[in-house]
């Protein structure tokens, strides 16, 4: 069965060609592929630009609670619906995006979205791609898409539950990292940006009336006891090459699966994909996306891997001094330093040697970033372990899929209470 197929879902059309001459500071919320992903995130009610409701009567692009979304252009694969508890009652679709109203009599909402969510369904997509320099597709590619579902509500409702326990836990680990991450980050602050560290009775430094003293290179006041340095005092670039016959089961890290503005990452490319410019890093390597820096794509490796040489490969350059080292090549004034200068104009790089490692900061004594170091190692191991924890996650819930939709695995319906 597919999309098209009179009675049982019915398939809407391509949003509206918005010019952004029409957004106004509120009013009718317009989604865009901003609102949609491809990680099981159903809906992201946030980050609009806003048409007036005159405009939005003027288009006939209108999306409401319960009908799925799918970008067209573009970034395709991601898809979304809207759920029921929205901040907004209506929603206008942008010109890359297509609205799809299922009959609710026939197929359960969750099971709906699980299925076109699924890995093999997001191949279908990309693969129907007809774009030739910018990845679309058509309406009928849309309407082509198929659909099997049991004829038993009840048992689609199971399905999905399983599915929507699984993705819970996934969101409740992202979070509890998210907060981490910002634990370990303010502390940063507090301690090298605002000055603040434990002095030797444990009160607050500058706050205490710690002694500040003007450097002249910095322009600014610093404790007494620092100086002025650079990321190079603090950590080194290393780069180990690899040639392809060599990688065995290491998994490959491109550029681009790295995350932005996160502390670590699980995912892993296609080692097919591996062929050329590739390096070798170790496990709590960190790792900096050098091509169009300004991405902020600052992690540290969970793991043994390679990568390409558009991601620079660093290490703390003393022991004991992860922790610090990360946060300050992650700090913003770090990744503006590596985006201000820059090599090549049409893809903005950087570059380590004599530019990113001359980047200026106020230098604490080691001591001080040893210190701080220990006290979030926890944070980072543990960071890693959930990060690591929700790769399971998500292979199982890929895995446990086609085999409950296709009804080798089934669920009691009693057991989605």
């Amino acid at each position: 069965m597919c999309l098209k197929e009179k009675g049982s879902i019915i398939s809407g059309p391509f949003g509206s060609n918005i010019s952004s001459k029409y957004f106004v500071s509120s009013g009718i919320p317009v989604i865009r592929g901003n609102n949609l992903t491809t990680d099981h995130n159903k809906f992201i009610d946030d980050g609009f630009v806003y048409v007036t409701e005159e405009k939005a009567n003027e288009l006939h692009c209108d999306a409401y609670a319960d009908d799925l979304i799918f970008t067209a252009a573009g970034t395709i694969g991601q898809v979304g619906i809207i759920p029921k508890n929205t901040k907004y009652n209506r929603y206008v679709i942008s010109n890359k995006q297509i609205r799809v109203r299922l009959d609710t009599e026939l197929v359960d909402l969750d099971y709906a979205y699980c299925w076109f969510a699924s890995p093999w369904i997001q191949t279908a997509l990309k693969n129907n791609n007809k774009g030739s320099t910018v990845p679309l597709l058509t309406l009928a590619e849309v309407r082509s898409l198929p659909i099997t579902y049991p004829k038993d509500k009840g048992e689609q409702k199971a399905i999905a539950k399983v599915f929507n326990d699984l993705d819970a836990k996934i969101d409740n680990n992202v979070a509890i990292c998210s907060d981490l991450e910002a634990i370990a980050k303010l502390l940063y602050d507090y301690w090298f940006v605002q000055f603040d560290f434990p002095d030797e009775n444990g009160k607050p430094y500058k706050s205490s009336g710690g002694k500040m003293v003007w450097n002249e290179e910095l322009k600014q006041d610093i404790p007494g006891g620092w100086e002025k340095g650079c990321l190079g005092d603090v950590m080194e670039r290393y780069t180990k090459n690899i040639s392809p016959a060599e990688i065995g089961s290491l998994p490959y890290t491109p550029m681009d699966i790295i995350p932005m503005n996160r502390m670590s990452f699980s995912a892993t490319g296609n080692q097919d994909d591996a062929n050329s410019s590739l390096i070798q890093y170790s496990k709590y390597s960190i790792l900096f996306g050098a091509m169009r820096p300004y991405f902020h794509r600052v992690c540290i490796a969970p793991f043994d891997g390679i990568t390409r040489t558009t991601v620079f490969t660093l290490r703390e350059k003393y022991k004991n001094e992860l922790g610090y080292a990360f946060e300050t090549i992650n700090q913003d004034y770090a990744v503006k330093y590596a985006n201000a200068h820059h090599v090549g104009t049409q893809q903005p790089y950087a570059e380590w040697e004599n530019n990113l490692e001359n980047c200026p900061i106020p230098l604490p004594p080691h001591t001080l970033r040893v210190q701080y170091s220990k006290m979030i190692s926890d944070i980072i191991d543990f960071v890693i372990s959930i990060n690591l924890e929700n790769q399971r996650l998500t292979s199982l819930r890929d895995f446990l899929l086609p085999m409950l939709m296709n009804g080798q695995v089934k669920v009691k319906k009693g057991e989605n209470k």
